[in-house]
């Protein structure tokens, strides 16, 4: 049985004469809108179950669906001929017809609802919005957002072999055309509309909107959506948020992609910052040189420079060693900078190699000539710095002792700590990389239920 309209609007036939409680014809009254150019209102009875309907868009509406008992009327007909009669339960609708609310500075109403699916598969449901001064509007969802559409009225342009212009926006390709259906229909439409009716559609997206063409054995439209807020349609209308979950909907802009590119300028400033920094502060003045002599046979020799003047309060020194002579040889190298006044003293060792030979792949080399060792934080004073070097030989698998390397041993005031640099650097952008590789994971994921998601199309 279908449900009984509520008492405060109970039409014939309860308590109704025998004509019209035959549901053949229905008086048929006009209420006119306040305004000239607003549409008139109308009002009948059901003839299926004498529900009273009334008509927000009398003169242009062509079908409705009763919200009592379902049934398909052609409102064309002076009789209001039954089109379909659809004997379920009227189902629970997010947005109950008759609703109004105010979308984008607009109040519109709910006047008709339709749920479409693929052959019965990925369902969603369509809402008609009417405003007598601005027309129609479709309110779409499938659960995860809401998309507010508007029907074109001109073509959009064709860019390339898939993609379309509209207002010199582009639209790339995401669903490719599909046969859809209507499964459910509820409310008064301005096209003739009933169950089981069949259309071809596809989609286009941009970030935040959608280009729909459909096209039906009457005709061929475009609409353009654009994707709401989350809060929207619930403030405007008073219902309940959608819960969402799932893939992100097609023309979803990503919510990473904008603080991504704010943080990663951030992170570039800064970055500059660190670097200019460094340049300013860092580097090596006045250095300090002596030469040391020896025999490549381990044999440990000392040589002292100074006295070395640190004159600020904390300051960093480094001291580099060069044997450009050497070859399959190695020096080890032990520092010790001693404060003449107070005695303390700040130790570090290092070492300056190089190897060269050859085999079935050729030439090779390696190690390094020259070495660095940096202090950091030395207080202001007079110092002096020790050498201990030691030079070894490899020659023919065995130690040999050769003629005498020299290694050259500078120190000078300040130094360039890369490794803290890089350090910094490292903590400045990862936060930002962090956001872009999450803009990255949606924007995947977003495409990942597309018809052409192996396209490597760029992101707007």
């Amino acid at each position: 049985m279908p449900p009984e309209p509520p008492d405060s609007d109970r039409p014939n036939p309860w308590g109704a004469g025998e004509s019209e409680a035959a549901g053949l014809t229905s008086p048929r009254t006009v209420v006119t809108a306040e305004g000239d150019k607003a549409a008139a209102a109308e009002q009948f009875n059901c003839p299926n179950c004498g529900g009273s309907i009334e008509i927000k868009a009398a003169g242009y509406t062509v079908t409705v669906a009763c919200q009592y008992c379902g049934s398909t009327l052609d409102v064309t007909d002076p009789d209001v001929r039954i089109i379909q009669r659809y004997e379920e339960e009227v189902r629970k609708l997010d947005l109950p017809l008759g609703s109004r609310g105010k979308l984008r500075g607009i109040e519109w109403e709910v006047i008709g609802y339709m749920r479409r699916s693929e052959n019965g598969a990925y369902p969603w449901d369509e809402y008609l919005l009417f405003n007598p001064y601005y027309g129609y509007r479709f309110l779409d969802t499938d659960g995860r957002g809401w998309t507010l559409g508007r029907q074109l009225t001109e073509m959009p342009a064709k860019n390339g072999l898939l993609g379309f212009t509209v207002d010199g926006e582009f639209y790339e390709p995401f669903y490719a055309q599909t046969r859809s259906q209507v499964d459910f229909v509820l409310g008064e439409f301005y096209w003739q509309v009933q169950v089981g009716e069949e259309a071809l559609t596809a989609d286009y997206v941009r970030p935040g909107k959608m280009l729909s063409w459909e096209s039906s054995k009457h005709e061929t439209e475009w609409t353009l959506g654009e994707l709401l807020e989350p809060n929207e349609v619930p403030d405007a209308f008073g219902v309940e948020p959608l819960t969402g979950g799932g893939l992100p909907l097609p023309h979803q802009p990503s919510p990473y992609k904008k603080q991504s590119g704010q943080m990663m300028k951030i992170a570039g400033l800064a970055a500059a910052a660190i670097i200019l920094f460094a340049i300013m502060f860092g580097g090596t003045s006045d250095p300090e040189t002596t030469r040391v002599n020896l025999a490549t046979n381990g044999v440990e020799q000392s040589a002292k420079i100074g006295p070395i003047e640190l004159t600020r309060p904390r300051q960093a020194v480094t001291v580099s060693a060069r044997a450009p002579g050497i070859d399959n040889a190695w020096i080890d190298l032990a520092y010790t900078l001693t404060d003449r006044d107070t005695g303390d003293v700040y130790e570090a060792s290092n070492v300056v190699e190089h190897y060269s030979g050859y085999d079935a792949e050729g030439n090779w080399t390696e190690g390094s000539r020259s070495s660095s060792s940096k202090f950091s934080m030395v207080p202001a004073g007079t110092y002096d710095l020790t050498v201990d070097a030691a030079g070894s030989q490899w020659l023919e698998g065995q130690y040999a002792a050769t003629r005498n390397a020299v290694v050259e041993v500078s120190i000078a005031r300040g130094a360039t700590f890369y490794s803290n640099i890089i350090l910094a650097l490292i903590v400045v952008f990862v936060p930002a990389i962090w956001v872009w590789i999450r803009h990255l994971s949606f924007e995947s994921r977003r495409k990942s239920d597309s018809d052409f998601a192996g396209d490597d199309d760029d992101d707007d």
